[in-house]
């Protein structure tokens, strides 16, 4: 195997396929990826057994065919480091990777290209074509609310619905809910759910760069397979059941305020600053056009400020997690915000003050 590449060329494929690599590995050959050489074809390949991500990048001149696995940490950090518009020849030499650029030289070890797996396929129900930045858009919107490390599972991830010609998706850690949908003119019978694992979920939003390009999605059994111009990203599926989403969405709240988006977030990050360091609550006092905010600590220390809303009704006290709210505030775009509250121990419900498709569910907090 040998061929030639210019740094910049190498170097965006290589960094979107290392970050698939985990630091920590159990096999050894899963540290690296996987380099193989068609004609003037180059392709990469990292996976972790949970994701895969194959990159491909046409060469100006043919290479030597081969294929094997090299370091992808080491040699991601050694074409980081070479100057700008340097050209890297990379080739194989027995169990070892040669890579050369003007007078700098680096010998790898490889492992064979044999050794290394592949996520096996399952058979494909259905795909359909998006906008990639409308994807990236829906996974931003509603990403921040998955859960980390949650004993539940199915928690940490994100689910994606196809029903009613819409492609929905929905994340939530149990203290708070983010859903939003996009149109995507599917046949209505195409109706069905799964769970993408958060990694699948944030490598697969790094992927949607193009502006006016679109990704083409395949919904297989225990996958999903994402197809763009330049990469082929697969994920294993969660195997679980999502709550029901729905329930949880507040059906009866009828005290609804209206407020500026920037002016609420720059509250709220004040006094987020003497909040609670642990529980992070802060008090809103909601009454005719005013938002009174408030967040004390342990240290006696106190916040309070308060901003104009629209609003007309009774005056409602309510705690919540100053974080969870700024999360909400900094995804959205519009200039105003929708809260819709119903009493002190229900979930608020937060959308823009416009018709965006995104709604936001918060639980309040005892203070």
């Amino acid at each position: 195997m040998k061929f030639t590449i210019s740094r910049e060329a190498f170097l965006k494929p290589l960094v979107l396929v290392a970050g698939v690599v985990e630091r920590r590995q159990t096999l050894p050959v899963l540290a690296n990826i996987l380099v193989v050489v068609e004609g003037d074809q180059l392709t990469l390949t990292g996976t972790d057994l949970e994701v895969e991500l194959v990159g491909r990048v046409s060469l100006d001149q043919a290479g030597e065919d081969g294929g094997v696995t090299i370091p992808a940490r080491k040699l991601m950090d050694i074409c980081k480091s070479l100057p700008d518009h340097a050209m890297i020849e990379v080739s194989q030499n027995e169990e070892q990777c040669l890579v050369r650029s003007a007078r700098s030289k680096f010998k790898l070890s490889t492992l064979p290209a044999t050794d290394f797996p592949n996520v096996e396929d399952s058979p494909e129900s259905f795909e359909f074509e998006v906008p990639q930045m409308a994807l990236k858009q829906l996974v931003d919107q509603t990403g921040f609310a998955m859960a980390q490390q949650d004993v539940r599972y199915y928690l940490n991830g994100m689910l994606f619905e196809i029903k009613d010609s819409q492609l929905r998706t929905v994340a939530t850690d149990g203290h708070r809910l983010a859903t939003s949908f996009m149109p995507v003119g599917l046949p209505d019978e195409a109706g069905q759910q799964l769970i993408v694992p958060r990694k699948g979920v944030l490598e697969l939003a790094r992927l949607m760069t193009e502006e006016d390009a679109s990704v083409r999605l395949v919904i297989g059994a225990s996958h999903i397979r994402a197809f763009t111009n330049d990469f082929i990203f697969t994920s294993k599926l969660v195997d679980g059941k999502f709550p029901d989403y729905e329930r949880v969405l507040p059906r009866n709240g009828d005290k609804i305020v209206l407020v500026d988006r920037l002016a609420m977030r720059g509250v709220l990050s004040r006094a987020a600053i003497l909040s609670n360091e642990k529980y992070r609550g802060v008090r809103m006092t909601v009454s005719d056009t005013n938002l009174q905010v408030v967040a004390n600590n342990p240290e006696q220390e106190e916040a309070e400020e308060s901003l104009m809303v629209d609003y007309q009704g009774a005056q409602i006290e309510i705690g919540f997690n100053v974080g969870y709210v700024l999360d909400v505030l900094n995804v959205l775009h519009s200039d105003q915000v929708k809260i819709t509250l119903s009493d002190s121990n229900s979930s608020a419900l937060l959308a823009d003050g416009g018709n965006g498709a995104a709604q936001y569910v918060i639980m309040p907090m005892r203070l």
